[in-house]
């Protein structure tokens, strides 16, 4: 125990998904305040992420500001609290929590887990105890989307939508468990009560009539998918969520069965926070007559009929397509392949290859680079703005128009005044002039 006239300061990391209440973060916070006033530690800074999944690190901000705080010495705590092992993360690759606790223990900052009956200190049973509560923890989220996926199948059995937009034409309905109308969801609007369920009704008369539309050009007129996504263009007929049309979502369109009354689910996984794997159509949920239907089955089965006609063409007579591509535009994107006349789509590169970024690597394309902003670009636009405004801060760079925000100076080169020691800024000097006035 340290000596409690000299407390230790340290950091608190707290987390919360949509577990139980036991997780909330005040209750997080009271169990830690707790142990840090019988440990003479001394609570100078919060890093929180709530309403969020502890599978990766991706979206957890606050865990990444932590590490990024820690290994590069912007700290002014000795110590970080967590309430348990499963607060710090639920990785499925349980190396992966012991290497972020790693970077923080090389950085001279220890992690404490306030809850757990074992001291973190290294010791051999204190080990052994932590690398089974990170294989419960992962373990406990594997089991949980077994759950879930189940449950999620059953109700789709029943005709009822499980999540995502409803899709143009459509409308997201809440009912009651005994399927009483309640009102239409609007946009990002969810259900509040867990009972309550949600169904597909037509939307607009005149989104219906555009889907019609679109299938009597397909199936009578024999338009191509890009020839009608390009008609609906010209005429300003907004997409879902007032976007563009493009070749995939009108292919997606014209073979939904959700246009003829069926109730789709399990199309696409990403279980446990892995990127989208397409289903076998023998493993999706359908479930027929669940609403009213957009368009008739037999002019739904022809456009199926008609798309199963298209030639297919060999890996290398698409990549060669690609490469011509390329040499005309100078980049690739999904909207420059789609928009192009007689470019198989972007979906068929991304089915064909594992994903258009592989079909990309194998002509020698680097998609990462594609519409990412230069460092010395990024450097110069710094630049420009300290000649107007005769100094550099984080509110400056965020306000100013066409600049790249702070974070992303942040992200690209490590630090904010790392990128102002690039320019040749010195911000610190700035800074004592500021002071001195005040």
């Amino acid at each position: 125990m340290t000596d409690a006239k000299f407390p230790v300061p340290a950091a608190q990391y707290v987390r919360m998904s949509t577990e139980h209440q036991q997780y909330s973060l005040n209750n997080q916070s009271a169990a830690i305040q707790k142990y840090a006033e019988c440990h003479g530690l001394t609570l100078v800074r919060t890093y929180s992420d709530p309403a969020k999944s502890g599978l990766s690190l991706k979206d957890r901000r606050g865990l990444r500001d932590l590490l990024q705080d820690v290994t590069g010495g912007n700290t002014d705590f000795k110590a970080i609290l967590v309430y348990d092992v499963s607060r710090w993360g639920r990785f499925q690759d349980t190396d992966e929590a012991a290497h972020y606790e790693f970077l923080c223990k090389s950085a001279g900052v220890p992690i404490h887990y306030c809850a757990e009956t074992f001291v973190n200190d290294g010791s051999l049973p204190s080990s052994i105890m932590k690398a089974l509560k990170r294989a419960m923890a992962g373990e406990y989220s594997r089991e949980l989307g077994v759950k879930v996926i189940a449950g999620q199948k059953r109700l789709a059995e029943l005709g009822f939508k499980q999540g995502g937009i409803p899709g143009y034409g459509f409308r997201r309905l809440l009912v009651s468990e005994n399927r009483t109308p309640k009102q239409v969801l609007a946009h990002g609007e969810t259900k509040s009560i867990s009972t309550d369920r949600v169904i597909l009704v037509p939307g607009p008369a005149c989104e219906i009539e555009e889907v019609r539309e679109m299938f009597r050009k397909f199936t009578v007129d024999r338009l191509s998918i890009k020839a009608i996504a390009r008609d609906l263009n010209q005429r300003g007929v907004p997409s879902i969520q007032s976007k563009r049309w493009t070749h995939s979502v009108v292919a997606t369109l014209l073979s939904h069965p959700k246009y003829v009354g069926c109730n789709v689910f399990n199309r696409t996984t990403t279980r446990l926070g892995s990127a989208p794997v397409a289903v076998p159509r023998s493993d999706w949920v359908i479930c027929p007559g669940a609403h009213e239907e957009i368009v008739d089955t037999k002019t739904f089965a022809l456009a199926q009929e008609i798309r199963g006609r298209t030639v297919h063409k060999t890996n290398e007579q698409l990549l060669e397509g690609l490469r011509s591509l390329l040499a005309v535009k100078g980049k690739l994107s999904n909207q420059i392949i789609d928009e192009c006349v007689g470019m198989p789509s972007s979906r068929t590169f991304g089915h064909r290859f594992g994903g258009l970024r592989r079909a990309c690597e194998l002509i020698g394309y680097d998609w990462r680079r594609n519409g990412r902003t230069a460092d010395e670009e990024m450097l110069q636009h710094l630049r420009s703005l300290l000649a107007s405004h005769g100094r550099l801060s984080k509110p400056i760079i965020d306000t100013a128009p066409r600049v790249v925000s702070s974070h992303k100076l942040r992200r690209r080169f490590g630090r904010l005044d790392r990128a102002y020691e690039l320019i040749g800024y010195d911000w610190k000097k700035d800074l004592s002039k500021a002071q001195r006035k005040t």
